[in-house]
């Protein structure tokens, strides 16, 4: 056992030096980009009250903008998640007789904001706005039928970067340009969505970069780089990003009011590291790729495949595998690693879900987590890490406890 954890640590330092280049470019564009804003420390007190003249959130969400190739961004502590943001951004720009067009089955949680799954209260299905499931071929996406697929009525047409909890490889940053390329050349008026959870960083550039309309994330995902306490982005084309500050505030007053109200600075100082702690969870993705496949399991991305999301996702041969293998990774966090999670009906979902979430922030999937639904084909989706050397000590430990109970 030990020889094989020893190939895969090899393994490790091989393949990821491939993310060197691209975490030192996204540093240099950060970095050039709070420069060129001229961030100084007078930005990062919080606000109070209705945040009018909130210096520290303005400057970050020109940051935001700046980083994120985009007109305008709403970067705001008070986006809960990035389902959350997500929902601001398609609510804000969808009107009763639209509607959102999304290429690939939505990620569960988003589901339910959709309401085809079940009829929500609040869900756009109850508010008029019509959806439609087009089915792509991630790898080879059919630029034609994805444009033969828009109708008169479809307003947005959503993509979701990552997997989600699915077996299909995620998009990478050249696919979306094309798709976004091909709708734009036939429906100009169409607006493209991006959810770029999981995605941020791991190219040079991001998708808003090339002119994709609206874009949103999670601030406990990639760009927090584990420090962000919670928060969620919306980027894109100016009136899009203030159609979703409307949702999130009220009309009229959209980003002029609510307040920062953690100090700035974290937000500022994780933007600047989420390029590195990105590539630490790259690396750390690879090393589990490695063990897990020479251990005989299906993963997917492979070791030295390319990677465009941090997300690694294994398949187990039942259920009893999938929630042990997440039981160690818990045990081996920093925090609560005396807690044994177990499978429970989390809101959002209609299968019950086991998650390892061992993290100094709750939920945070930059640092290191597992977590799966209880359903066949039982694929397990391990993200994160804020240091390689966290994943490959818990998840060579997590093997080899499974080993030792005759699960491996």
């Amino acid at each position: 056992m030990d020889n094989i954890i020893k190939a895969a640590a090899l393994d490790m330092e091989n393949f990821s030096r491939a993310f060197s280049p691209t975490a030192e470019k996204n540093t240099i564009r950060v970095l050039n980009t709070m420069r060129q804003e001229r961030l100084s420390s007078q930005h990062f007190p919080p606000g109070s009250g209705y945040g009018y003249n909130d210096i520290g959130r303005d400057k970050l969400e020109d940051v935001y903008a700046r980083v994120f190739g985009a007109e305008a961004a709403l970067m705001r502590q008070q986006i809960i998640s990035g389902t959350h943001a997500i929902s601001l951004a398609l609510f804000g720009n969808l009107l009763p007789g639209d509607e959102l067009l999304t290429l690939g089955q939505p990620y569960d949680t988003l589901q339910t904001v959709i309401g085809s799954r079940r009829l929500t209260p609040g869900c756009m299905l109850e508010m008029g706005i019509k959806h439609r499931n087009f089915e792509i071929d991630f790898d080879s996406p059919d630029l034609q039928a994805i444009v033969n697929a828009i109708q008169n009525d479809t307003k947005i047409v959503a993509l979701q970067r990552s997997r989600g909890y699915s077996s299909r490889n995620s998009l990478s940053v050249s696919k979306i340009v094309d798709i976004n390329k091909a709708i734009k050349a036939t429906y100009p008026d169409v607006i493209v969505f991006v959810d770029n959870c999981y995605g941020e960083m791991v190219e040079p550039f991001e998708p808003s970069y090339y002119g994709i309309d609206l874009m949103a994330g999670s601030l406990i995902k990639n760009p927090g780089a584990g420090l962000t306490p919670a928060g969620g982005y919306i980027v894109g084309k100016s009136n899009f990003v203030e159609r979703a500050a409307y949702r999130l505030t009220i009309p009229g007053a959209g980003r002029e009011v609510g307040a920062s109200m953690v100090d700035n600075r974290i937000y500022f100082q994780a933007l600047f590291l989420a390029p590195s702690i990105v590539a630490e969870a790259l690396a750390g993705a690879v090393f589990t790729a490695s063990l897990l496949k020479r251990l005989g399991f299906e993963v997917s991305p492979e070791p030295d495949q390319e990677r465009t999301d941090i997300i690694q996702a294994v398949k187990m041969a039942n259920a009893e595998q999938l929630e042990v293998f997440c039981q160690g990774i818990q045990k081996y966090s920093p925090v609560d690693s005396f807690v044994r999670p177990e499978p429970w009906p989390m809101p959002g979902y209609d299968n019950d879900i086991i998650m390892a979430a061992g993290g100094f922030v709750q939920g945070s999937s930059i640092e290191l987590s597992a977590d799966a639904p209880i359903r066949e084909p039982y694929l397990l989706f391990i993200q994160g890490g804020l240091s390689r050397f966290h994943t490959k000590y818990a998840v060579s430990q997590t093997v080899l406890d499974m080993r030792s109970q005759g699960l491996i």
